[in-house]
């Protein structure tokens, strides 16, 4: 028998309510009684992660700035979608093209999960896009600046265990993605 109790939310607004950042305050009341005034909630968009591999089993991954850490990362293409206006895998396909120039035919699926549920409402949808090919039709956002770079699969395990590919979501979806590649 399960003794864990889910939270009541006694009271919720949007402590800030802007296009690019939404949060939630909430008033909550635990299972014991105590009560939290302010539990804060990151309101975010789903996130499409694509794991692109071209036919010389090569992974494409995008060199950018991350300015809330202050530093460039090594990542998986991936950009955020809401699923009640597109798809996950149209969203995957979109950013990989937008961010990296290469183009699928042969996407799939490799999971989903939630990203931090503790403080975020996103969930982040993991895809596995092989025999890419290089069409150059980049769309960079404002914000962004890329670098594309090529990674032979053989090198990402020792590259992630030197912690020169570090992000969280890139490394679940390289684990989970890996497995499935003939």
């Amino acid at each position: 028998m399960n003794s864990l109790e889910k939270w009541t939310i006694l009271q919720s607004e949007m402590a800030l309510n802007h296009p690019w950042c939404k949060v939630r305050r909430d008033k909550i009341k635990l299972p014991d009684g105590k009560i939290i005034d302010d539990y804060f909630v990151n309101i975010r968009p789903d996130v499409a992660i694509v794991l692109p591999i071209t036919n010389h089993q090569e992974i494409v991954f995008v060199k950018q700035y991350r300015h809330a850490i202050s530093d460039f990362f090594i990542e998986l293409p991936a950009g955020g979608f809401n699923p009640e206006q597109e798809s996950g895998q149209v969203a995957a396909i979109r950013e990989l093209e937008e961010e990296t120039g290469y183009v699928t035919s042969n996407i799939k699926k490799i999971a989903t999960f939630y990203d931090k549920p503790s403080k975020d409402t996103n969930q982040l949808h993991l895809y596995l896009a092989e025999n890419v090919v290089k069409t150059g039709n980049l769309k960079l956002d404002i914000t962004e600046e890329i670098e594309v770079i090529l990674i032979p699969v053989d090198a990402v395990l020792e590259k992630i265990q030197k912690g020169e590919i570090c992000v969280a979501g890139t490394v679940a979806a390289l684990f989970l993605g890996l497995n499935l590649v003939k």
